[in-house]
Formats: C-alpha cells, structure tokens, sequence
C-alpha cells in the first residue's frame, strides 16, 4: 500500500520536454538519462514546485515573531505588518539583506584571499609565491603606496596593511575609493555612500533591516549602496586583484568547454566552487608523478582535471584547464558516470549534488570549514600544507576510477573559445606594449564603430531555458555594435554558443566587426569568475580617465545585465554597479511589487541622483532594446549620437600633413 502511494505521488510530478528547459546538448543529453535513470536534479524540482508570488515579490517579512506578515502585491497600500511596517518598508529591508548577504559572500572570500596572501609574504606558505610582482606594485601605486627603490616583500607588505583596512575600517575611505573616478567619487561624498569597511557596512546593514530600526526606503537603500560599493571597491576587487598577484595575471588563451572534455579512459576530477588557491594546488596534485603512476595501476590512462562554475572560470583564463559547464550543469555532468570525484569549495553548491554523486558512486568532496554538505565526504583544506587535501582528492578518485560500475555516457561535445580578457590585457591589446591605453577604445565609440559596451553577466536559472537568454542577448547587442564582457556562468554559456571566439565576429555589426577583425579579438570578452566583475568596474574607471566619454562612470556609453540571476550575490553586484553609475537590467524575476515607491525609488530616482538605476525584463531581445535605448541616451547627452565617417587620406592630405 505504501508502494502504491508512493509510485502515485511520482505519477503526479510534471515533466516537461527537456529541450524547453536547456539550449545547451550536453546537458539536455544528461538530462534525459538521469530520467532514464531516476535520478532528480534541480531541473524536475524547480517544475514540481512553484514559486511563493508573495516571497518572490518581496511583500513577506519575517524579521519578527509578530509575523511573518503578507501583503497583497496586487494592491500594496490595503494593508501593513503587525508592527505598521509598509510594501516600501518590508520590499527595502528584504533588498538590503540581498545585499547584505551578497557582500558577505565575495567579502569573506575576499578577505580569505587577502590572509593568504600575508601568510605567503611573510613566508608561513610555502606552497603559494607571488607570480606577477609587476601586478603588485601597479596595485600598490594605485591606492599611494611607495614602490620607487624597495623591495617586492617591503611593498606587499605595506599593500597588506593598506588593504585590511578594506574590512576593519570603522571611518574614513576604503583604499581603492582612490581608484573611482573624481565625480563619481563626489557623488559617492555628497549621498554619505562612500564605504567605510564591509565589516561596518554590513553589520549596520543588517541593524537597519531589524525589526523597528530603519523605516524609510530610501534611507535603507543608501545603506544598500555603500554595502554593495564596500563589495564591489572592496571584497571583489581585493580577491581579485591579489588573485591575480599571486596566481598571475590573465591574458588570452584558447580553452575547450562543454562536457567532452571529460575523458572515459581517464580518472576525472572536477573542481567547483569559488576559491582558486584550490584548484591551483590540486593543478600540482594531478601533475604529481607517482599520483599519475598509481592512476595508470588502475587502469586510467592519466589524470583529467576539469572545472566547474567560477573556480573553473578562474583557472580557466589562467592555465587553459578545460571548463565543463555552468551552475545549472553540475548535477547533469555527474549523470555521465564518468566524474570519480567533484571537489567543492563554497558558493553555488547545490545540496542536492550529494544525492546525484551518491547514484552513480562519485565522490563528492567538500573542502572548507564554511562548507559542510550532509552525505558528502569532507577533506579540510589549509593552505599551510594545501597538498594534504588534493593529494587524497586524487588518491580518492583514483580508488573510484578502479571500481567504477556507474554506465558511462559523455556527450562527445566540445566547443572552443578565447578567455582571458583582464583590464590589464585589454589596455595592451588596444595600445600596444609602449603605449597601453585605451585611447583606441574611447576613440571607436566617439567615432561610433563601437555603440557602448555592455558587461553581462551571473547565474543560470532553471527558472527560465539555461543559456537561452544570455546567448539571445548577447547576440543581438553585438549585432547592433555593443562590445560585451561577460564574467562567470554567463561567460560559460557564450564559449558554448561559440561566441568567445575571434570567428565570432562575423556576427557583429560592421563597426564592432571591423574593430574585432584589425585586433584579432572576439566580439565577447570573457574576464573571469564572477567576483571579478571589479575588473568591469576597473575598465569603467580608465575609460573615464582616458577621456571624451564624460566625466563620471554614469555619463559613459555602458549598460549592464544579469539575465538569468538567481543568487544574493547577483543582487549586491547589482546594486554596486548601479551605485558606481551603470544601467543595470536584471531578467528571470525582480523582487519588487509595481507601483510603489521602493520601486520607483531604485528604477528611477537614484538614476536622478547621480548614480546609476534599476530595470526588468525576461525577453532578451527586450533586454537588448532597454540596454541600447540607454547606450544611445548616453551617446546624444555626450553629443556624439551621430557616428563619423572614416575619411581616408589621399596623396595631398599626406602631403599637407607633411608639409605642416
């Protein structure tokens, strides 16, 4: 009798076709066996449960226990809370804690980063070394630090220093407000969001949000902006540069993405997650001779890392380890029965990995404190003896691979792209190694081959089709001469669409092709995971002190998306770049109730104020028109709406030149 309830309880579970649910083959190939399988994944939860419209549209608070109270979205203003609290009230305190959460997210890996860091330059780790000294002391000039004469130790620490004030400081100006252009900076001053220290940002962000503390939406958003800017001038940018110090600095390189990248006759090792220091160990743990030696006793031809999700996205644009897919892919890869052992960190880690590694034997492995996954093994990582841990990953993997009895099923698809794209290499790649710049940047949208420039970026959703509307969007904004750079699992989905390629730009219009062409560069330009979405706002910053496009990171030409978001993090990156100036258009869903004066506030009045201001939209070619509309808006208040022709030079204009 149990067996019959329960066999018609799976009876009652929608199923869809799986091509409405995934653009990407790879994983709607995963997919269809994990049916034939029986195995769940979030794709047949997400159709079996259905979103609460009043969570989703924010008109829940559960700040107290006179609650939870809800409102109606459909006439906001009937009713309030318990304790009188409005829609505009409980909508700006359930935002602030977005991104309060989102901030914590990058800031905590941030500073993990930075502790890394001292403890490699006081030489207590010695495992990791800094490998791009001319990246440490172009950071360090850029917030006032002496490097004329001194020694590379003398500078990193004095960067240390400097840069823990990121987190500890309780008044004053974070370090890198140093690098935010002079009006956006005054902007930052005149509203009181210029950050402090995410430590202080963030706790007062959550004081403000408790229950009969801060009841005004727009005093709750100033809050919002000075967290998110605390993350995007602070935490992110601080784990990415320091990344880069220590792990080198990205440039260019030719990488294979999807799901062929896995190798039957191999032993497979993925890494998902966040952290890079990692992956970079367990690079040296695959590559360690007798580890490689005990694979072939086992039968393996060697050992095959892969990566996942953003830790694959950042030694993806730093050593070209393939990149086997996106959030929304990692329970479908583990169906191929191919994967001996996923290797997690923190961030973006579904729960429900363990129950699909579990179904075919794989390992799933969680490494740091932060982390636990019930069902899964756990294999502390320390970076004092970093080996200790990816040493038994692989000698783990190893032990699978000789026992497997998972049916093994690679979809035998790979796609090639060019990632790498840091602000550093764009600046050389327009300029040339004597005159870095990015002159030839500003000069092609003054002149009007290039329209803007557009950073798209985040998450995927199972709530809408993977990949569909990343690859839509960015299609029709190339086309129309937009530039885009794309960080994290947006990035994934272009390289898969086969648009991170330099071939790629064939389907750009003729400005931003003719561009593309004379440089050799795709028309989408991937930089990184998604904590590295600091290097967009670095781009930002230079193209405002190359000049020509306005004074301020909001007079520029740019507009930014995350069309399939689904994380805190997305929100707070959100926020940061509309309180740095940018248009920022979020798609799947927005949690805001229509026709209050929360939404108001953050889709229209901070865009008065200075700053920059929020949109919707789920159609990506409606996307697409929002972000142009705002691109060609900037270009007309810039006055230069209308593009130039080239004029080519004939004998007498170069005798004239000559002459002069």
């Amino acid at each position: 009798m149990a067996e019959e309830k329960k066999n018609a309880v799976i009876k009652k579970k929608k199923e869809v076709n799986i091509r409405d649910l995934t653009t990407c083959d790879a994983t709607a190939q995963m997919l269809e066996k994990a049916r034939r399988d029986g195995v769940e994944t979030a794709w047949d939860r997400a159709v079996n449960m259905k979103p609460c419209p009043i969570g989703a549209d924010s008109a829940c608070c559960k700040h107290c226990s006179m609650g939870p109270c809800r409102l109606n979205a459909k006439d906001p203003y009937a009713k309030v809370g318990v304790c009188g609290a409005t829609i505009d009230t409980i909508m700006a305190r359930n935002f602030g804690r977005m991104v309060a959460a989102g901030a914590a997210a990058h800031t905590d890996h941030g500073m993990s980063m930075l502790d890394l860091f001292r403890e490699v330059v006081n030489g207590n780790i010695q495992d990791y070394k800094i490998k791009d000294p001319i990246k440490l002391e172009e950071v360090a000039q850029s917030i006032g630090i002496e490097i004329e004469g001194r020694a590379i130790k003398d500078i990193a620490n004095d960067l240390y220093e400097e840069l823990e004030r990121t987190y500890t400081q309780v008044e004053g100006e974070i370090p890198f407000a140093q690098r935010v252009p002079q009006k956006t900076l005054e902007t930052w001053r005149k509203l009181g969001i210029v950050p402090r220290g995410a430590m202080r940002e963030i706790m007062e962000m959550i004081h403000r949000t408790h229950m009969g503390v801060d009841q005004h939406y727009a005093n709750i958003t100033k809050q919002c902006s000075r967290t998110a800017l605390a993350d995007g001038w602070g935490g992110s940018m601080v784990a990415t540069e320091i990344s880069d110090i220590l792990f080198g600095t990205p440039s260019p390189i030719s990488i294979e993405v999807n799901m062929g990248v896995l190798k039957e006759d191999h032993v497979n090792i993925i890494i998902h997650g966040h952290e890079p220091n990692l992956f970079e160990s367990m690079i040296e743990s695959v590559n360690e001779s007798t580890l490689v030696e005990e694979s072939k006793k086992a039968g393996a031809m060697g050992i095959n890392l892969v990566g996942m999700c953003c830790s694959g996205a950042e030694v993806l644009v730093r050593h070209g380890i393939p990149h086997a897919g996106n959030f929304m892919s990692t329970e479908a890869i583990l169906v191929t029965g191919a994967v001996d052992a996923m290797c997690v960190d923190v961030q973006c880690i579904k729960q429900g990995l363990a129950k699909v590694a579990d179904c075919y034997g794989t390992y799933l492995i969680t490494t740091n404190p932060r982390c636990h996954i019930e069902g899964a093994t756990h294999i502390e990582f320390h970076e004092h003896e970093p080996k200790e841990c990816t040493d038994e990953v692989v000698i783990k993997a190893i032990t699978r691979f000789k026992n497997r009895t998972a049916k093994i099923e690679i979809p035998q698809i790979k796609n090639i792209g060019v990632h790498g794209f840091s602000h550093e290499y764009i600046r050389y790649m327009l300029g040339g190694s004597f005159r870095t710049s990015y002159r030839p940047l500003n000069d092609n949208i003054i002149n009007g081959r290039i329209r803007g420039v557009a950073g798209v970026v985040g998450c995927t959703n199972p709530r809408v089709k993977q990949d569909y509307v990343h690859v839509e969007l960015v299609k029709e904004l190339i086309k129309n001469d937009v530039l885009v750079l794309q960080t994290g699992c947006s990035q994934i989905a272009l390289a898969k669409a086969g648009l991170t390629s330099p071939e790629a730009a064939v389907l750009a219009g003729p400005g931003l092709r003719e561009v593309c062409e004379t440089v050799g560069m795709p028309p989408v330009l991937g930089i990184g995971s998604c904590v590295d979405n600091s290097r967009i706002l670095i781009a930002a910053s230079e193209m405002v002190r190359e000049g020509g496009l306005g004074d301020s990171i909001a007079d520029l030409p740019v507009a930014g998306a995350a069309p399939e978001w689904m994380s805190e993090k997305a929100i707070c990156i959100g926020q940061y770049f509309v309180a740095s100036g940018v248009y920022t258009i979020f798609g799947v869903h927005f949690p805001i109730v229509d026709n209050t004066k929360f939404k108001k506030h953050i889709f229209e009045e901070l865009g008065d104020m200075g700053l920059g201001k929020w949109d919707f939209a789920k159609d990506p070619l409606e996307i697409a028109r929002l972000m142009i509309a705002h691109i060609d808006n900037r270009r007309k208040a810039l006055g230069i709406d209308k593009a130039r022709e080239r004029v080519l030079m004939d004998m007498s204009d170069r005798r004239d030149i000559d002459a002069a």
